[in-house]
């Protein structure tokens, strides 16, 4: 389904927006991060897919590949790092600890006492496990029903402490809260709520560095449409406010892309404010199974974000074995199903003949989608794509390296 966003404006990047999302702080933030060992060095990989553009009758496709960010797999890594270095930074101003040395482990036993917990659905507590490991804090994972087993198990490799409870992701934020607030210890999560802004508006800001770099990436033609997923719409928000920031009404057409249950942002567009989702929010997209949109992501989205629309896990599941199998001149891509929403999207509305007129896109169209994820459940990715992760990777290798001989 479909849903152009009424509301949306171009033009000049509003500073009430600015106040809160802006370039110069996530700038600062990627300068932080590039001092952490827990993320690759340099940018992450821009794939260009011509065979694939052509097939779906647009000018280009660009896919920011966010699996080859770290090790931990995915975008999260540019979040929660961000977010507990800014609130080590609050909450003991006069330490004036240093990011690089913070994630260095400088400040170890300094911090061993002190504790963050998050709820998850795998990547963003991945993520602050491996920040607070790196600056030596304790860290407590929430995990709901439907988290699987690899993703649990590889939060707790990282020296996190999980808690598991039945219910479902928005559960488990709630279950989190009510930990903090008994132990005394803080919440780093990447999903706002009544009172809790400042950290979630922190983690956004991380993801600033994925927008900054494709800007720079990008040899020639400004991009026409980003296909993002959505979930709380945290990633959204941060990837559309700088380049709402940076291009003003050159901006690219936002389209925002989640699972048919987990329609949180879809009804957030429908009814003019931050909602909830109508659907089970039991997807196979682990990552965007959220039934509750961010009110604070939701703020930026209302105005920046030009559509909305759903897709069937199928879809997705389609979508990552495209990615895999590659073509004669696009390269293999390990995308996992979260990963993979974004080029779900785009085929789904390429399909329509309605919605490409509604959506712009046409033979001219530069579109940008955002990996997200690699196989950060690689028994799962293999079961879904029909391919081993690592016999991906090695294909690209192989396209890769036939291109530098040509």
């Amino acid at each position: 389904m479909l849903q152009l966003n009424t509301g949306a404006r171009r033009g000049r990047y509003d500073e009430s927006l600015r106040d809160i999302l802006n370039i110069q702080a996530a700038d600062e933030s990627r300068a932080w991060l590039s001092t952490w060992d827990g993320l690759n060095a340099g940018p992450t990989p821009l794939w260009d897919l011509p065979d694939l553009a052509v097939r779906l009758g647009v000018g280009s496709i660009s896919v920011k590949d966010e699996g080859r960010r770290s090790p931990l797999g995915s975008f999260k890594a540019l979040g929660a790092p961000i977010a507990l270095i800014r609130l080590i930074r609050r909450l003991w101003p006069e330490q004036d600890f240093v990011p690089a040395k913070l994630t260095a482990g400088h400040y170890k036993a300094l911090l061993r006492d002190f504790t963050v917990i998050s709820a998850t659905d795998g990547n963003h507590g991945r993520a602050l496990a491996a920040a607070a490991r790196s600056i030596g804090c304790r860290c407590v994972i929430v995990l709901h029903r439907h988290v699987n087993d690899e993703r649990r198990l590889a939060i707790e490799q990282l020296g996190a402490e999980i808690v598991q409870i039945d219910g479902n992701y928005d559960e488990s934020v709630k279950e989190a809260a009510r930990l903090a607030d008994e132990h005394g210890w803080h919440v780093v999560s990447d999903t706002s709520y009544d009172g809790y802004e400042t950290i979630p508006c922190d983690v956004m800001q991380g993801y600033g560095t994925i927008a900054a770099e494709a800007i720079e990436q990008r040899s020639e033609g400004l991009y026409t449409h980003v296909f993002i997923q959505g979930g709380v719409g945290g990633l959204a928000a941060g990837v559309v406010s700088y380049f709402a920031e940076h291009f003003g009404e050159r901006r690219p057409f936002c389209v925002i892309v989640e699972p048919d249950q987990a329609d949180c942002l879809f009804q957030s567009a429908v009814k003019g404010q931050a909602a909830l989702a109508t659907g089970s929010v039991d997807s196979i997209m682990a990552g965007l199974a959220c039934g509750e949109a961010s009110p604070l992501a939701w703020r930026f989205l209302a105005v920046l974000a030009d559509a909305f629309m759903t897709i069937p896990d199928d879809a997705a599941v389609d979508a990552m074995r495209i990615f895999a199998a590659g073509a004669e001149r696009d390269v293999p891509i390990v995308s996992g199903e979260s990963g993979a929403a974004g080029l779900a999207g785009l085929i789904q509305a390429g399909s329509s003949a309605e919605d490409r007129a509604a959506l712009g896109l046409d033979e001219r169209s530069n579109v940008l989608l955002l990996n997200t994820e690699g196989a950060t459940a690689p028994a799962l990715y293999q079961q879904l794509a029909g391919f081993h992760a690592d016999e991906v990777l090695e294909a690209q290798r192989r396209r890769l390296a036939v291109r530098q001989q040509q």
